[in-house]
């Protein structure tokens, strides 16, 4: 009798969540959030602070391929840029697959070109992967191709000379919530899809978090507020928080952080519900003696890496983590 009555409850409570909602899908580009609109708000908001722009910029000592397809779902084909030393290594080297951010809705793998440049004449093979924004498809598609993308890296480690062993995840603001979020699924069934190279795996051996949030449902995290306005979260789930809380969980890394999570670098602005879940998520990693280390830039913008004064010091406390935890 009681597992019936058991039965009848789970019955009714999924009959009670709604359809997802595909309203936030416009098949039209969102730029609401541009590298351009982010310079402006800075230095309307900091004009005391000399910032620069950190331009895209092609060096000898960097090779670029642009527009690689690395997976396709029927017509729709995904694509990532790669830059890597020109000079020859005897050994493989380090991976880093560069997410950008934009609210799961806006901005574009373009933004963090520079970084891979920089970070690419330092020693490393750097990727950055377009993936579904929420005007396209909803959560978790763009997990999916951020899935293939790790896959595909592994699947052409050789020619670009990359070390399976030695991949990290590096993403700003969504993208640091995704970077987190794949560090701590790899090979995930939950999470996988079924779209690129499936043989090989999405483990990840290092992440770096720029301003991104490991929990979305947390004291304090200040995604899910639809009062004013459609939240960013909100579009990207189909769901509010209250009508279906168990999808913004499973996008959740906090959720997931265990033993076998990878050491993990935050880099965090002022903005302090910019890493929600944060002070958890370490407790876990020290609990399980996993490395993670907090880089704070005090009284800094959120979008704080795409521009100096800032940018430079990114691109170090990158590259001093990665030698520590991964070597070069």
């Amino acid at each position: 009798m009681k597992h019936k009555i058991n039965l009848f409850f789970l019955l009714i409570f999924t009959c009670s969540i709604k359809a997802q909602s595909l309203r936030g899908i416009t098949g039209k580009s969102d730029t609401s959030y541009t590298t351009y609109k982010a310079y402006n708000d800075i230095k309307k908001a900091l004009p005391d602070v000399p910032i620069s722009w950190v331009l895209d910029k092609k060096t000898a000592s960097v090779s670029e391929e642009r527009n690689i397809t690395y997976a396709s779902i029927g017509k729709r084909s995904l694509k990532l840029d790669a830059f890597f030393p020109r000079k020859k290594s005897k050994s493989s080297r380090t991976a880093i697959l560069i997410i950008h951010g934009g609210g799961w809705r806006t901005g574009t793998r373009a933004q963090h070109i520079p970084l891979a440049q920089h970070l690419a004449n330092l020693g490393y093979v750097c990727f950055t992967p377009e993936y579904r924004l929420s005007t396209e498809a909803l959560f978790p598609a763009g997990v999916h191709d951020l899935k293939a993308a790790l896959r595909w890296i592994r699947a052409n480690a050789q020619k670009y000379h990359a070390d399976t062993t030695k991949i990290a995840t590096l993403g700003f603001s969504a993208g640091g919530q995704l970077s987190a979020l794949l560090g701590c699924t790899g090979d995930n069934p939950t999470l996988e899809g079924n779209i690129g190279t499936l043989e090989h795996s999405t483990k990840v051996n290092a992440v770096v978090d720029i301003d991104g949030i490991l929990a979305f449902i947390h004291p304090e995290s200040g995604e899910g507020d639809d009062s004013k306005s459609i939240s960013a979260a909100t579009y990207w789930f189909g769901y509010s928080n209250f009508e279906n809380p168990k999808i913004w969980h499973q996008a959740s890394a906090l959720t997931y952080a265990n033993a076998q999570t990878p050491p993990t670098l935050f880099l965090n602005s002022r903005e302090d519900r910019m890493h929600a879940g944060r002070t958890d998520y370490i407790n876990i990693l020290e609990k399980n003696k996993i490395y993670s280390e907090v880089r704070v830039f005090p009284d800094s913008p959120h979008s704080f890496c795409l521009f100096n004064p800032w940018f430079e010091a990114t691109v170090k406390y990158v590259d001093d983590f990665l030698g520590k935890v991964l070597g070069r």
